[in-house]
């Protein structure tokens, strides 16, 4: 009749992870401080400072596909135990795809994205919107970020 309830962390007891860092906090005078839970694992930030330990500010819950399409590094693509993985930063960030189709179709959308964006570095006139090819791409982000 009764159980024991999950509870959520305490806001200083959350903590993540960051390549050179190890262990960072979000530190207490940040909008998100009282958030326990967030949806995706993953969060960006602007600043990162150092007093009784290391603090993240003005931080934001990332999703995994924005953080594909937009993230730095190279996207790879494996199969692992049954399982398609799409990684970044070298393996540090991965995530399982749904299918094969489905991961290579990411992989395949970051390239075009990346090629969209080299285009529009050489020509900065170039209006992405107005652009069959651009506005497709675009439109296939919006519509995948939108809907995940």
């Amino acid at each position: 009749s009764t159980g024991a309830v999950k509870m959520q962390p305490k806001a200083e007891e959350l903590k993540f992870v960051t390549k050179n860092d190890g262990y960072v906090h979000i530190h207490p005078s940040s909008v998100n401080y009282q958030t326990r839970h967030f949806e995706s694992p993953y969060l960006v930030y602007h600043e990162k400072i150092k007093t009784s330990r290391v603090f993240i500010r003005d931080c934001s819950m990332v999703s995994v596909y924005p953080l594909v399409l937009l993230g730095g590094g190279q996207v790879h693509m494996q199969l692992l135990k049954g399982d398609f993985v799409i990684s970044l930063d070298d393996g540090r960030i991965r995530f399982v795809a749904a299918s094969h189709q489905v991961a290579e179709l990411v992989k395949e959308l970051r390239c075009e994205l990346d090629q969209l964006l080299q285009d529009k570095i050489k020509n900065p006139s170039m209006d992405l919107c107005m652009c069959p090819r651009g506005s497709r791409i675009i439109g296939m982000i919006v519509k995948l970020v939108t809907t995940q």
